[in-house]
Parts: C-alpha cells; sequence; structure tokens
C-alpha cells in the first residue's frame, strides 16, 4: 500500500514538469498525466520501473547517491533543486524539530534602530518580530506581529504595496520549499502551509510545483502611497546563533530616484521618537 512521503511527493511534481520533447522522447499518444510517465523517468535514469514507482509512493525512500544523480538529470533540477532532492533521500533520524527563536537579541534590535534603510526580523515562520520604524513606514506589511507569508498572500493591500507580487510569488514559495526540506515534524509550519492552501488558490498552485530556490538579493518593487514607486534590493542575512532567525533589509542604488524617495520617507517620520516597533506585548531579548 503506498505511503506519502516527501521523496515522492517531490518527484511526482517535478516529473509532471517536464515535457517528452525536453528529454528526446516523442510526445505523442494519449498521456492521463502531464509531463513524463513513470517508465519513461526509469527508462531515462537507468532504473526498473518497479523501482521507481516504489520511490513515488514511499515504499522506498533512501536511493542510492548514484540513482539520486540519474533522477535529477532526468528531471533537469538545477544545483538547488538536486541538493534538495539529495536531502530528502537521506536516511531520517527521528528528532524533535529544532524550535524557531522568536526573542529578538537586544544587540539586534539596536543595530536596526540605529540604520538609515528599512530593516527588519522574522523568524522561520516569516512572523516578524521587530522591525524600525523606517521599514514600517515603507510598508504595514512589514509591522511586528504580522505574517509575511500570510500577508503577501492573503491581505489584499499586498497588491497595493507590491505591484510585482505575481512575479515574486514563485520565488517566494520556492525558497520556503528550500527552507522547509523535509521537515515535516513541525506542527506550526504544517498549520502555517495549510491555512495557506486554503485561502490563497495562487499559493496552492505554486506549492504543489515543488520549486527550490535558495534566497539571495533580490530586487523588490514597492509603490508608496506618499513618496511614489521604490525599485529596492532585498538581503537577507542569518543571525548566528538564533534558530531560523533572519535580518532582512532593503536598499537602493546611491544617487537612484529610489534613494531620493527613501530620504524623503525617513524625513517624513523624522519626528516620530520610536525607532524600533515590537509586537504588542513583547519584550526586548
Amino acid at each position: 500500500m503506498a505511503t506519502k512521503s516527501a521523496l515522492g511527493d517531490f518527484l511526482r511534481a517535478r516529473r509532471e514538469l517536464v515535457q517528452p520533447a525536453d528529454v528526446g522522447l516523442p510526445g505523442g499518444g494519449l498521456r492521463r498525466t502531464p509531463g513524463l510517465r513513470r517508465e519513461e523517468v526509469a527508462m531515462l535514469a537507468g532504473i526498473s520501473a518497479e523501482y521507481y514507482l516504489r520511490l513515488e509512493q514511499g515504499r522506498d525512500r533512501t536511493p542510492s547517491p548514484q540513482v539520486v544523480e540519474a533522477l535529477a538529470r532526468v528531471l533537469q533540477l538545477d544545483a538547488a533543486g538536486t541538493e534538495h532532492l539529495t536531502g530528502l533521500a537521506r536516511p531520517k533520524t527521528r528528532r524533535r524539530p529544532a524550535a524557531s527563536a522568536d526573542r529578538v537579541p537586544a544587540g539586534l534590535e539596536m543595530l536596526i534602530g540605529t540604520l538609515n534603510v528599512p530593516a527588519f526580523v522574522v523568524n522561520r515562520y516569516r512572523d516578524v518580530l521587530a522591525a524600525n520604524r523606517l521599514a514600517v513606514s515603507l510598508s504595514p506589511l512589514m509591522r511586528p506581529g504580522t505574517n509575511r507569508l500570510l500577508t503577501l498572500f492573503t491581505d489584499p493591500q499586498a497588491r497595493e504595496y507590491h505591484p510585482d507580487l505575481d512575479e515574486n510569488a514563485a520565488s517566494v514559495v520556492a525558497q520556503l520549499r528550500a527552507e522547509v526540506g523535509a521537515d515535516t515534524e513541525d506542527p506550526r509550519l504544517q498549520s502555517l502551509i495549510g491555512e495557506l492552501s486554503l485561502k490563497s488558490q495562487q499559493f496552492r498552485r505554486l506549492w504543489a510545483r515543488h520549486d527550490i530556490r535558495r534566497g539571495g538579493s533580490e530586487v523588490s518593487l514597492i509603490r508608496h502611497p506618499q513618496v511614489g514607486e521604490l525599485r529596492l534590493r532585498r538581503e537577507k542575512l542569518a543571525v548566528v546563533g538564533a534558530e531560523g532567525m533572519q535580518l532582512v533589509l532593503y536598499h537602493a542604488e546611491p544617487g537612484s530616484p529610489t534613494a531620493d524617495a527613501l530620504t524623503l520617507l525617513a524625513t517624513l517620520e523624522a519626528a516620530d521618537p520610536a525607532q524600533v516597533l515590537r509586537p504588542r506585548g513583547a519584550e526586548a531579548g
């Protein structure tokens, strides 16, 4: 009897995204599902169809490195996707999921309060734990106490502030996939994914693709009601010693119209003495 597995789900999703012509096979004939058939993947990878079926059905979860490499080639995975597949295929040892850090170190709060660029701190679930005044002035979706994923995919205001949301949504979900990996034991994470899947058809569709992408420097477009459109670079920095915590910074090219707009925004907010905001009831770390 088939059992659900992260490895099987990933193989099935990626198989359905590869067209026969992509791997030199004829595309004719009736196909009940999109992409490659299981037996075609098996043939191209040099393994038996029965063995590949066991992998997809979760009856075998630890293929050899050689099989993983062959499957990654057939499924046309990039480096991030191959690394993800390798992690799914490793033998699993039962362990309690690592707790996400929610208390922002005092030194980090002090730092973001002195920065002249929008900055905020999130945990692995994308809860905003702390933010400087400029970040919240840039977008209310960066206010502490909000969840970045829920607001981006379910809050109508997200499209007002992020006109490029549809272009970047796939990258957001692919990065979450990469960070989740084979971690299926974290109830908060699974609850968040379930809530997003119920509330957002867009998230549900993108999550089913099993795309994998590692985060890096990216460009984000924000439309502000007072200072207009800003084209900002976004950096995500891991906080050492705090499991899953990240410092997120937005910055502009010096001398650009966006840099001028950020300066204007900072001037508009200069009268407010509060430099660092936290969720209601939260205390400094």
